[in-house]
């Protein structure tokens, strides 16, 4: 089974805006903004609105930059399939929400140890404006125990 799911970074500069996660899948570690498509949303439209009910800011401008394949090796066979988008202009102020802290970033100092481990291998990419898919395997621990990214022309 495939459970389609967003993920967006905006970028600002020499800035990222990470989210540290207060509660739910992934709580005590920072990431992107996004989450599960409702019925009849587009993945486009599901990225927009994660990212507004998350840290408050409308998305105005976005591109779909990576595809993620993630599965656990506790629950094989089952598949959560990420949609990746960079995020270059909003309007609004990041602000605090239920789930999620917002916090910017130098590049230079992406927190990755507090991150899911996953992030270190794909962030670069996208930092340096790269299209990619991946596939990540995760076991015990949430450690990485296989990892494939392919970088493409286009998703």
């Amino acid at each position: 089974m495939t459970k389609q799911l967003t993920l967006c970074l905006a970028v600002e500069g020499d800035k990222i805006l990470l989210g540290m996660k207060k509660r739910g899948f992934g709580a005590g570690r920072y990431n992107g903004f996004g989450g599960k498509l409702q019925e009849g949303e587009s993945i486009e439209d599901a990225a927009r609105r994660e990212m507004e009910e998350e840290c408050g800011v409308k998305v105005t401008e976005m591109e779909e930059v990576g595809v993620h394949m993630f599965e656990f090796s506790s629950d094989p066979g089952n598949f959560l399939e990420v949609h990746v988008f960079r995020v270059d202009a909003f309007e609004g102020s990041p602000e605090e929400s239920e789930e999620m802290k917002p916090q910017w970033f130098d590049i230079d100092k992406i927190p990755y140890d507090t991150m899911w481990p996953d992030d270190r291998y794909w962030i670069p990419l996208f930092l340096e404006g790269k299209k990619f898919k991946a596939q990540f395997l995760f076991g015990e621990g949430d450690g990485v125990l296989k990892q494939d990214i392919q970088v493409v022309e286009k998703l």
